[in-house]
């Protein structure tokens, strides 16, 4: 299939209804690895682990983002298409911020709170 035509086709406004229900229960395995990623690096004694955190948690959300980009662009799905880019465009700014803005003050924040 011509690029054109792949284009042409993610432009039309086709879209399965199931869409929803599809992409929520794909969070689900990412989850529970998130879970064990989190109980797995909780006892450990590591300088800035909620960086850590919050960059395996970003890592893990952008890569089931880049599955639904080729899975809308398979099958020719450009609403999913871009709200995939968008969803990894979002959670790299968030980690962005995250380890330039937010992680200093949020982690005064709960030191004040555990004194």
């Amino acid at each position: 299939m011509p690029i054109v035509d792949r284009f042409n086709g993610l432009l039309k406004a086709r879209r399965d209804e199931q869409e929803v229900q599809q992409w929520m229960f794909s969070l689900a395995p990412l989850g529970v690895a998130f879970v064990f990623f989190f109980i797995f690096l909780l006892p450990m004694d590591i300088p800035r682990k909620d960086v850590i955190l919050v960059t395996g948690l970003a890592a893990g959300f952008a890569g089931l983002e880049g599955y639904w980009v080729y899975r809308g662009w398979r099958r020719q799905e450009g609403l999913t298409v871009v709200l995939g880019i968008v969803g990894i465009a979002l959670t790299a700014l968030f980690t962005w911020s995250y380890i330039q803005f937010l992680g200093p003050i949020l982690r005064d924040v709960f030191a004040g709170w555990a004194a």
